[in-house]
């Protein structure tokens, strides 16, 4: 039951504003999200990623420059257990990178992982044939057909020009709702939105889109 964060821009932002407005988002959740956090960003348009087992409210978040494409995962770990940092998201390859909130139980696929989101994020990955907008909605129809009960499934997945999302819970509609702030500019994405920001709108739920 983690918290999530996409944000891209035309233009190169500060990752440390973004990430700074994530943590009291992570801090003051009714839910504890300090079982570790990550992120991953652009530079000179590679992927650089960091991860820490500390909340990410108790990390510095200075340290970061600009970039103009980001994804951060706070972590709430299932029953407070597998607290490592390897656990962490984001998970990534050479061309996806991966988020996940929810909580699923009697899940039933064949996929490599140390965690269920790993397992998830691999079991997409392997109808990624025409894209991966078709692959998630794929692989998230058959994960739903294959689990007992869904109590939500979360996901954002982003390359360098695009970034694919996936919403569905079947409770705590007020925790688990996804929103989404668009200009000419810029996009954001979160579990929550901005403390005293306007013009969020919500993500419905059981969608699957791209933006």
């Amino acid at each position: 039951m983690c918290r999530l964060l996409f944000v891209q821009n035309k233009h190169e932002f500060s990752i440390s504003e973004h990430l700074s407005k994530f943590a009291q988002i992570a801090k003051n959740s009714k839910e504890y999200q300090g079982h570790g956090w990550g992120c991953s960003y652009l530079a000179n348009d590679n992927w650089q990623h960091y991860k820490n087992i500390k909340p990410i409210w108790e990390d510095d978040l200075e340290k970061y420059g600009n970039s103009n494409r980001l994804l951060v995962h706070a972590r709430s770990a299932f029953e407070d257990k597998d607290i490592v940092v390897e656990n962490n998201m984001p998970f990534y390859d050479n061309k996806y990178i991966f988020i996940f909130n929810g909580e699923l139980r009697g899940v039933k696929i064949k996929a490599e992982g140390r965690i269920g989101a790993e397992k998830i994020f691999n079991f997409i990955k392997i109808f990624d044939k025409d894209g991966m907008e078709k692959a998630l909605s794929k692989g998230v129809e058959i994960v739903e057909s294959r689990t007992s009960y869904i109590r939500a499934m979360n996901i954002i997945i982003a390359d360098k020009e695009k970034v694919y999302y996936s919403s569905l819970f079947n409770e705590d509609e007020e925790y688990f709702q996804m929103h989404y702030k668009l200009s000419d500019d810029e996009l954001i994405i979160c579990s929550e939105v901005y403390h005293e920001q306007t013009g969020w709108k919500i993500i419905e739920n059981k969608t699957i889109g791209v933006f």
